[in-house]
């Protein structure tokens, strides 16, 4: 039964009629997977001699054992994120005398093989490799595997308990933010108590053994909940949620722009695609706790620029670059509508604009790491909101795939074309070779001044720019309305 489960998703994807429209994407995915693939393979490999040649004085396997609760907490994290439960097309299955639980075991097990789970292994099996030829004990180091794949698969089956649980995933962050600001004030030695158990593993590998009763316990946890949800009622039963509608009032203070910004709030927050931008816009404001603290970068000033730019502008990269696609789903009803598509238009530029606005004074206290870095982001904020919103908006007139909203943002491609990454270019690109240019030849103030001079430049000019934009989506609405009709 398995084998003819297998067989039935190998014609499925091959027979799909998205299969050939979504192969640049899945060439792409592939390309990314080979990618990180052979980064963890050079970890696994080098990872032993860079700590010994960092710290000298320490077990690189203690070192490494330090760092395994941020290295699990973060897995967790990106697999709420991105991971997805291979659920097959089950329906017509209901229909046949195949057991539930043989659907339910299919299901579970084939998630076990997923590339979250193998990617890891690509740094753990060769790291062990070579803690073994450098004579650590064989029988510990194998433990000590053992360990590692058993919490990789706990952590696949945990991941769909919490899946959609907001306040577990705010208790994750809460763990590794709060795990790497008591480690990076010396507050407590959270990640060395952590890795001691870790250590006694090693030293007793016998106790490994132990992590099979947590992979058991999550994997009958899983199987209850897809059981009792594997019923031919549960799959066509029409859900009905009471809505809960927001008091956006405050918004009638913009006039006519009132009505699209309340629409575009509500589209954010009620829907899952959309959702990833309130993700996204979280990440941007952490972006420069990646690059700042590291004494690699102090000196790199041309970063400066690519952070900034990333760090104010993250919510009008992520959610810009899709304008009109958001509407794409009842987009010829919109466009039937007496309203000027100018006003339309406006209130996405103003909800953009406030938010690098709101997302450049949250991000004052980089101020910590230097006032260069201050001056930078407020250059980059006048140079996102004179620039880039008038360049993304105008490549969203090219815009031509619908989006369907109630689909997770994770590795899903849909609505994604050309545009979206050729606008890469004019959007980081250019702004970081210019900045970098300037500040190579003449020096940091010039560039600096260079970047919010342009942007001022371009709030100067808002009102022509805008008037072109207008033109160009007049000029596009009925090829959109046409292309946003067909399903993908």
């Amino acid at each position: 039964m398995i084998s003819h489960f297998l067989k039935l998703e190998w014609k499925q994807f091959f027979r799909s009629a998205a299969f050939g429209k979504s192969m640049g994407a899945k060439i792409l995915i592939g390309f990314f997977a080979v990618y990180f693939i052979l980064i963890f393979l050079g970890m696994g490999f080098g990872g032993f001699f860079a700590i010994k040649e960092m710290y000298p004085e320490k077990d690189p396997l203690v070192v490494v054992n330090s760092f395994l609760l941020f290295a699990i907490t973060g897995d967790l994290i990106f697999r709420y994120l991105m991971q997805k439960l291979p659920v097959m097309n089950i329906k017509p299955l209901l229909l046949l005398p195949i057991k539930k639980k043989t659907i339910v075991n299919y299901v579970l097990v084939k998630s076990s093989f997923s590339f979250f789970n193998i990617m890891s292994l690509f740094f753990y099996i060769p790291f062990s490799v070579v803690l073994i030829k450098e004579g650590y004990d064989t029988n510990g180091v194998l433990g000590w595997l053992f360990l590692m794949i058993l919490l990789v698969q706990s952590i696949n089956f945990l991941n769909f308990l919490v899946n959609k649980n907001n306040i577990a995933f705010g208790f994750m962050i809460a763990i590794l933010l709060g795990g790497f600001l008591v480690q990076r004030y010396e507050i407590f030695n959270l990640a060395g108590y952590v890795g001691q158990g870790f250590d006694f593993i090693y030293q007793n590998p016998i106790y490994s053994l132990v992590s099979i009763i947590l992979l058991v316990v999550l994997y009958q946890l899983n199987y209850k909940q897809l059981r009792s949800q594997v019923y031919l009622d549960e799959a066509i039963a029409i859900k009905v949620k009471e809505a809960n509608s927001s008091d956006l009032s405050w918004l009638n203070r913009f006039g006519d722009l009132a009505p699209f910004m309340k629409n575009d709030l509500r589209l954010i927050t009620r829907n899952k695609r959309t959702k990833s931008s309130l993700f996204i816009l979280i990440i941007g404001l952490l972006y420069g706790l990646f690059f700042y603290p590291q004494p690699l970068y102090a000196d790199k000033e041309f970063l400066f620029a690519f952070v900034g730019i990333f760090s104010t502008g993250a919510f009008l990269i992520n959610f810009g670059q899709f304008i009109p696609a958001w509407d794409s789903v009842y987009y010829n009803m919109l466009m039937s509508q007496n309203f000027k598509y100018e006003r339309y238009l406006t209130s996405k530029f103003t909800l953009m604009c406030a938010s690098v606005i709101i997302l450049f004074v949250l991000g004052i206290p980089y101020v910590y790491f230097g006032w260069k870095i201050l001056l930078v982001h407020f250059a980059a904020a006048i140079y996102n909101v004179g620039v880039n919103t008038h360049v993304i908006m105008y490549g969203g007139s090219f815009n031509r795939k619908r989006i369907n909203l109630d689909e997770k943002a994770a590795f899903n491609y849909q609505g994604t074309g050309a545009v979206q990454w050729l606008i890469g270019i004019p959007l980081m690109v250019i702004p970081m070779g210019l900045f970098a240019l300037l500040n190579w030849q003449i020096g940091f103030e010039t560039a600096t001044i260079t970047l919010a001079v342009l942007g001022f430049i371009g709030i100067a000019l808002h009102k022509k720019l805008m008037l072109v934009i207008t033109k160009k989506y007049h000029a596009s609405k009925y090829i959109m309305i046409h292309a946003f009709k067909q399903e993908n």
